[in-house]
């Protein structure tokens, strides 16, 4: 096992394992067109990958994922007060609900809190977020065990 200094882990899954990682962007892929099936809204998707990527600690996706938010029109405000927009008037209902449910579902706080569910996501656009953020868990996990390279 490669490891960098200090101990952790430092393997290129993606180099070692291919065929799994192809399977990992087929499910991104299927993912994806849930999302956009359920009409959850491309920025929208954006968010949720970004408020993962802080929760799970992944520069290489926070950079990427900012970025992609940024194109599609995302404001420097609403990204800087994402950590914290439960605090904030930054976002709608839909968005409060999702990133909610990002949370919930990347923390997995014990017991069971459902407070995002307030009805602002339909069963579908709650599944297809859901799936979500369980395939950017998954890539967080992924870039970081992997040490992807952040670089400016």
């Amino acid at each position: 096992m490669n490891t960098e200094s200090g101990g952790a882990i430092a393997v290129n899954m993606s180099k070692i394992h291919p065929g799994v990682y192809r399977q990992m962007t087929k499910l991104d892929e299927e993912c994806a067109a849930a999302l956009a099936a359920a009409g959850v809204a491309p920025l929208l998707v954006e968010l949720v990958k970004i408020r993962v990527s802080q929760l799970n600690g992944c520069g290489f996706c926070l950079r990427m994922h900012s970025r992609d938010a940024l194109a599609l029109g995302e404001t420097a405000d609403r990204l800087a007060v994402l950590a914290a927009w439960w605090e904030t008037a930054y976002f709608t209902a839909q968005e409060r609900a999702a990133l909610g449910l990002a949370e919930q579902m990347t923390s997995l706080a014990v017991p069971e809190s459902r407070s995002w569910d307030d009805g602002s996501l339909s069963d579908e656009q709650t599944s297809a977020v859901a799936w979500l953020v369980t395939v950017m868990n998954a890539w967080n996990r992924v870039a970081i065990t992997s040490h992807y390279p952040v670089l400016p």
